[in-house]
């Protein structure tokens, strides 16, 4: 397990994608969790999974053969 915490603009992100990099050369999988202070959105208006979370869904999942994503609405 590797913990990253800095200022903002100090290469942490930079730093991650070399480690992830060297992980996947070594076969070793990487899973990278990544905490953000301020909100975001990974859709957006028009999308159909935008409309359903804008509707009320407490929860909205989206996936494809190569990626899946959850977005849970917090109080």
């Amino acid at each position: 397990m590797v913990g990253l915490a800095a200022w903002s603009g100090t290469g942490k992100t930079t730093l991650m994608i070399k480690l992830v990099f060297i992980f996947r050369e070594r076969n070793i999988r990487a899973v990278v969790i990544k905490y953000v202070h301020h909100s975001f959105k990974i859709d957006y208006h028009g999308k159909n999974s935008y409309e359903i979370r804008k509707a009320g869904a407490s929860q909205v999942l989206i996936g494809s053969k190569k990626r899946w994503a959850l977005m849970i609405e917090t109080e």
